[in-house]
């Protein structure tokens, strides 16, 4: 064999071995780093990693104590795809925060201390498929708006939170959703809280946990499912008169009757005054017949 030949192997080798290298120098401390993926899993991290290869797609920062996202250090992840963050102390500032990875598509943010859900905290994710924000005990509200961007999104879970109404256009405008997880919420089941109820009967989507999603309020409709507690508020919503109905029905009435009385006295207003003047013209052709029979 020449020896450029046996030159061959051991230049792949080298090669091979610095790239090792260099991959474990860039590796964060305490993480794991494989071909484009960066594990931080259980590490007990206070803080976000520093010195993640700019080339990750998936990044793994599950079970650990971070409380903050660095927008500015995400957005140096321009190709990132996948990021797991369950398990941590997320709190709710976390507007604007995903900024700088358009290209994300998996989000896990579920186990965390998240409080609401804005029209800025994902709306700079276009091409995202998969939300987890379950098991988020204080997640109370989410924006109406909050994923109308979110066009692509196929898999949400919202399930384990401390929401209690979900406005029905929040999903409506998801055309490529499949699977909505909704368990185990304090759900409000009133007049309001239809419209949803409705939509979710009627929809093409897949609630896994169907037989957890029940209506925590009224008292008279705890425990019950979503088709149960549909056609309970059917009946009474589309029945029922509040205060403000039966004010404005005494008005309408009150109005009639006003318009009927003093019709009914303008009719007799004028019947009287052509009474009296038919009469007054009667006595007056009577005067005059005398005068000529006089004559």
């Amino acid at each position: 064999m020449s020896p450029s030949g046996r030159s061959r192997p051991l230049s792949l080798m080298f090669l091979l071995g610095m790239g090792m290298a260099s991959e474990r120098i860039n590796c964060p401390s305490r993480c794991s780093c494989q071909y484009l993926e960066v594990n931080c899993t259980g590490q007990q991290l206070q803080e976000f990693p520093a010195a993640i290869p700019l080339d990750t797609r998936q990044l793994i920062l599950a079970a650990n104590n971070i409380s903050y996202l660095p927008a500015v250090e995400l957005s140096f992840l321009a190709d990132l795809v996948y990021l797991d963050c369950r398990k941590n102390l997320l709190g709710d500032d976390l507007d604007f925060t995903f900024i700088g990875v358009a290209k994300l598509v998996y989000l896990d943010l579920s186990f965390n201390n998240l409080t609401q859900v804005t029209f800025s905290t994902f709306s700079h994710l276009l091409s995202l498929v998969v939300l987890k924000i379950s098991d988020n005990p204080n997640l109370v509200a989410i924006e109406r708006d909050a994923f109308a961007n979110n066009t692509w999104l196929r898999h949400l879970d919202v399930s384990r939170t401390g929401l209690t109404f979900l406005d029905t256009s929040t999903v409506l405008d998801l055309p490529n959703l499949r699977f909505l997880g909704l368990g185990d919420n304090l759900w409000h089941c009133n007049c309001s809280f239809l419209d949803f109820i409705t939509w979710m009967t009627e929809s093409n989507v897949h609630f896994p946990d169907a037989d957890h999603i029940t209506c925590y309020t009224p008292e008279g409709l705890r425990a019950l499912k979503m088709p149960a507690a549909e056609a309970q508020l059917h009946f009474s919503c589309l029945t029922r008169l509040y205060k403000q109905d039966y004010v404005f029905l005494c008005l309408i009435g009150f109005c009639i009757f006003f318009a009927g009385t003093m019709a009914a006295w303008l009719a007799g207003v004028c019947a009287v005054i052509y009474e009296f003047h038919t009469s007054k013209g009667g006595e007056e052709e009577e005067e005059e017949e005398e005068e000529d029979t006089v004559a």
